[in-house]
């Protein structure tokens, strides 16, 4: 089988392409005939050494977190997914050597999701980190659901920082369908545009001035859940318009490591600053995500696409390295792998 590998750290020029034996699923494990890859920012960065630092645990790993695909073979022991079946995928490489960018992946069955019937692959290859985190941010104010769901999130205020991302995308279209009035920062009118086609009921330029009066005129009492992708850049803002008791999620470090945080404005409405990585919130956290993703998915929410506010950015498998260059530029959009038909 075609797969592309690395066996050190470093830029993508590490990424080659290469002919492997096709791995045998063991107990507890799936094997899926992939047939889209997703690209995500821990991708490249893993790449980087961001996991596993200057060394790596396997002689030589296949990246990609994400993708989407036919199951090919089911290991002793698995339930609820048989040969046949179209799934998507979430932490395919994580502590493990075997991620999305080959023809045939091995993964534990708990990281195998079926896809609704009528959901595509490229829906399914966009799932994983971005939804998965989407729904997590959502899922941790103090007064709120630990479930999404219609109507989980009524009366509330969600403001998403940076609509027009991948994560973003996600938390709009999954804060939209569990009821709440979403608001989405951007940088752009045409950012804006994408942030209101997947679903955002009022869309503010952050960098304009009087934003925070724009969001405190849509929300008076203030944004319940703030889906933040850049504190350092964001804190002054997130705390003029938190609620009382509100959160801010945070699950990237967009705009440096370190990040300040006026004191008073947040000690007075008791917020909680929530720090999330998908990796370490735990089985249940992700089970509990695939379940309402799933759910979202057969209620016909979570599409991509230019019209669904999320352009897609294609290449073959053999461009993989460029790929992982077109993320960690920044491209707008999601970007897919085409790694082999669907047939």
């Amino acid at each position: 089988m075609r797969s592309i590998v690395y066996s050190q750290p470093g830029t993508s020029a590490v990424l080659s392409l290469a002919d492997r034996p096709v791995p045998e699923p063991g107990a507890g494990e799936v094997r899926v005939r992939v047939v889209v890859s997703g690209v995500n920012p821990t991708d490249w960065k893993a790449r980087q050494g961001g996991t596993y630092g200057d060394g790596l645990p396997f002689p030589e790993i296949t990246p990609n977190q994400d993708g989407a695909g036919v199951v090919d073979a089911v290991g002793d022991g698995v339930e609820g997914l048989s040969v046949g079946d179209r799934v998507w995928l979430f932490m395919a490489a994580a502590s493990r050597p075997t991620g999305t960018a080959q023809e045939l992946t091995v993964v534990p069955a708990a990281r195998v999701v079926p896809l609704p019937e009528g959901v595509s692959f490229d829906v399914g290859a966009s799932l994983g980190v971005p939804a998965m985190t989407a729904h997590r941010a959502l899922t941790v104010h103090e007064d709120g659901p630990t479930r999404l769901s219609p109507g989980a999130l009524s009366g509330k205020a969600v403001l998403v920082a940076g609509g027009a991302g991948a994560v973003g995308h996600a938390a709009i279209q999954l804060a939209s369908w569990a009821g709440a009035t979403v608001v989405a920062t951007v940088s752009s009118e045409d950012k804006a545009a994408l942030a209101a086609a997947a679903g955002a009921h009022h869309t503010v330029n952050y960098r304009e001035d009087g934003a925070a009066d724009r969001i405190r005129s849509i929300a008076p009492d203030g944004v319940d859940i703030v889906v933040e992708v850049s504190i350092p850049a964001n804190a002054d803002l997130d705390a003029a318009v938190l609620a009382n008791h509100g959160v801010v999620s945070m699950y990237a470090d967009n705009g440096g490591d370190a990040a300040s945080i006026p004191v008073r404005p947040n000690m007075g409405i008791n917020a909680r600053y929530q720090f999330l990585l998908l990796y370490t919130i735990g089985d249940a956290a992700l089970a509990a995500a695939a379940e309402d993703i799933t759910a979202a998915l057969r209620d016909g929410v979570l599409p991509v696409g230019e019209e669904a506010g999320l352009a897609l950015i294609r290449f073959p498998l053999e461009e993989t390295a460029a790929a992982h260059d077109a993320v960690q530029g920044d491209a707008v959009g999601k970007v897919l792998i085409d790694v082999q038909s669907a047939e």
